[in-house]
């Protein structure tokens, strides 16, 4: 689930396979600021396609000329992060 307000957007529950599509589709949607805070605190379960759903945040993004920072990203995101060697490229506060 995605809730935005004032350039914050906060997204709760499951980053996982089948809330992909429509974890994407709303969080481009919340792109309204020329800087977009993605506060991931109440994510509480995920796999590998909680790391695409953020790619697909960021090039929704920069298409846009703006910028997205992840803060609170959960644990197990960084850890999956690093296995896949993308760590360096997520758009960390």
């Amino acid at each position: 689930m995605i809730r935005a307000s004032d350039g914050r957007v906060e997204v709760s529950g499951a980053m996982t396979l089948p809330a992909a599509a429509k974890l994407l589709a709303e969080g481009v949607a919340a792109l309204a600021d020329p800087e977009t805070v993605l506060d991931l605190a109440a994510v509480n379960d995920l796999d590998s396609s909680s790391i695409a759903v953020i790619f697909g945040w960021q090039r929704a993004a920069q298409r846009q000329g703006k910028t997205i920072r992840i803060v609170h990203p959960p644990k197990e995101m960084l850890v999956l992060a690093e296995v896949y060697g993308v760590a360096e490229l997520l758009p960390l506060a």
